[in-house]
């Protein structure tokens, strides 16, 4: 089942065009959408959540343009772009309270759930967490409201290989209870620990949307990782 669908997404800034990118997230998998620096990742997610007016395209979840109803598909989904902003010397417990009050499904037994489970103590403030933490509490506050798809920018950029490794496998423990996960990324490992599919942009375009295996049989040569075949992929697109 298609959850959301993405279809000839374009935005052209001055230096850089996103050029009619067209995808589909399926309920209960793990996509990874890779690319370098620059490459479209934040601008897609950006439109895909109305934060960016794309040109042209068209943005769906669960069978409903995003345009018109915005408000009743974001109490289903959940998302973090880029860093957290929230106010640092507040204490988790007073941000979650603020939190739950824009959605209807918040659940306050799921709440105290996901931080027993990651570890959170709402006595703190974003001050005193890690970024692995702050990426935790991001997960816990989009999972109160029972989000069915989670959409993250970046979530493990900046941790290191313990918590990206702990994240990881939330993700997959995630995947298992239903939810869909679309995270971007530029560390190719992330991909072969626990994605489903792989969307891969380079320059605005995307090159590939594929099964992870069926990627591998596309485009990887004898012998190569993963992370051997997009290297070689990208370095391709550099000298085109």
């Amino acid at each position: 089942m298609d959850i959301a669908e993405i279809k000839n997404l374009t935005k052209e800034y001055p230096t850089f065009r996103l050029s009619d990118v067209s995808f589909a997230l399926k309920k209960g998998r793990i996509t990874g959408f890779i690319g370098r620096n620059g490459a479209g990742k934040t601008t897609t997610i950006k439109s895909m959540l109305n934060l960016v007016h794309p040109d042209t395209g068209e943005i769906r979840y669960f069978g409903m343009p995003l345009a018109g109803h915005e408000a009743e598909i974001k109490q289903r989904i959940g998302y973090s772009t880029g860093s957290v902003s929230w106010y640092p010397r507040k204490k988790l417990s007073t941000i979650a309270a603020v939190s739950k009050r824009f959605y209807l499904n918040w659940d306050d037994d799921v709440y105290q759930h996901y931080m027993k489970q990651f570890g959170l103590d709402e006595r703190k403030t974003p001050l005193e967490l890690s970024e692995g933490m702050k990426v935790k509490f991001t997960l816990v506050l989009a999972l109160s409201h029972k989000a069915e798809i989670l959409i993250l920018d970046e979530p493990t950029s900046g941790l290191d290989p313990f918590s990206r490794e702990e994240l990881l496998e939330i993700f997959t423990m995630l995947r298992d209870s239903g939810t869909a996960v679309f995270f971007s990324t530029h560390i190719v490992s992330d991909l072969e620990k626990c994605a489903d599919d792989i969307l891969y942009i380079s320059h605005g375009s995307i090159v590939a949307a594929k099964l992870k295996q069926a990627f591998r049989d596309a485009y990887s040569q004898a012998g190569e990782t993963l992370e051997d075949t997009i290297l070689r992929m990208e370095k391709g697109a550099a000298h085109a």
